[in-house]
């Protein structure tokens, strides 16, 4: 069992680089296709920790903070590349979106709790609502609802493992969808024209510019420097409820300066978005090593809901897709800015176009507003039922 912290960070990191060799040397092979190297490097991670590879208790501290180094940079860097204006056209259609997915998951906690009632725990409709809570909002919104519904400690720790081992899953299967956004957007007819514009524009941009040793330590240095001030700050400044906590502060900040700073000449470095893509690969690295899933043994019956309830809003996500005309894009993000957060639906939208950042952030922090208020209304509506 690994317990040294550097040790740790380096097997994840070599696990990432590992898994990126494989499907760079492979990528002509139908496999990559279907699953792409940041789902093997999130299968991998998960794995070791599965079979008992690290002491998460001893690397604790290693993992906070890198992750709490690298995600505002990354964030920052990411949004080096975007326009501003291309969020103010994509922002309505991202935000019915992100209400298609809220109203989806209500759904779900009513029809599979209608189902299963009879083999839950008394109060479950408590921990259900606390969950519902996470699954609209955030870790955050669950912890206030726990003391709000009163939910019992043993059912809590069912829902724990549901918010760990279900939303671990779920993030897999979102960045698994990846490659097959043309084919869905057909499906869907959505016009995404503005998207693909924007996307190509970034690109080609990237590709007519030679990546250079001066531009990498630029990058790192103002990448890294931001995120400590944007830290700085955070911890600094006053949490307001359960809804903007020290690393909602940070997050934030880094995506203000990352988009004004994206303005200015700064944007023309080359190599913002490859230096940001091997801090997302890490911080992916570093989120699987924390996803246990020899835990799918424990309280079958509340891990089979958590899927059941994905499925109800998975299913009705398409539906409503299909009807709306609703591409990839703004349903997997929307669904992660839900189910995921402040941290997951960013790094979705990187995964699908840089210029989508910002529409993950602003709709996961609209989550975390909302999320708490969600979760009241789905434990109202279970503890009628």
């Amino acid at each position: 069992m690994i317990t040294d912290g550097f040790i740790y960070i380096a097997v994840l990191v070599a696990l990432a680089a590992l898994m990126v060799g494989i499907e760079s040397k492979f990528s002509s092979n139908r496999f990559f296709k279907f699953i792409p190297g940041i789902v093997l490097i999130y299968i991998g991670a998960a794995l070791l920790q599965t079979i008992g590879l690290f002491d998460n208790e001893a690397t604790e501290s290693s993992y906070v903070a890198v992750k709490d180094a690298l995600l505002p940079a990354m964030l920052m860097l990411m949004l080096l590349k975007c326009d501003i204006r291309s969020i103010i056209k994509l922002g309505p259609r991202m935000l019915g979106g992100y209400f298609v997915a809220v109203i989806s998951i209500i759904i779900g906690f009513t029809v599979v709790y209608l189902i299963f009632n009879q083999l839950y725990a008394s109060d479950t409709w408590r921990a259900f609502g606390a969950l519902a809570g996470s699954w609209t909002g955030g870790s955050a919104n669950m912890v206030a609802l726990q003391d709000i519904l009163q939910v019992p400690e043993n059912i809590f720790g069912y829902i724990l493992m549901m918010d760990t081992i279900n939303y671990a899953v779920w993030v897999m299967f979102m960045f698994w969808l990846v490659p097959f956004a043309g084919a869905f957007n057909r499906w869907t007819k959505a016009d995404i024209t503005m998207i693909d514009n924007e996307y190509e524009t970034n690109e080609a941009s990237s590709d007519n510019q030679r990546i250079e040793f001066k531009h990498i330590i630029y990058l790192l240095g103002i990448g890294l420097f931001v995120s400590a001030l944007a830290t700085l700050a955070g911890d600094n400044l006053p949490e307001l409820g359960d809804v903007f906590s020290a690393t909602t502060w940070t997050i934030l900040i880094a995506s203000v300066v990352g988009l004004v700073l994206g303005q200015t000449r700064l944007s023309k470095i080359p190599g913002a978005l490859d230096v940001s893509n091997v801090m997302l690969y890490i911080i992916i690295a570093l989120i699987a090593s924390h996803s246990d899933f020899s835990q799918i043994a424990q309280a079958p019956i509340y891990i089979i809901s958590g899927f059941l309830i994905m499925l109800v809003h998975l299913i009705i996500m398409l539906l409503l897709g299909k009807l709306f005309k609703l591409d990839l894009f703004t349903l997997g993000i929307a669904s992660l800015a839900n189910i995921g957060g402040m941290a997951s639906a960013p790094m979705l939208a990187a995964a699908y176009s840089k210029t989508l950042i910002p529409v993950g952030v602003i709709m996961a922090l609209i989550g975390s507003f909302l999320g708490t208020y969600f979760g009241m209304l789905v434990g109202k509506i279970l503890e009628m039922l």
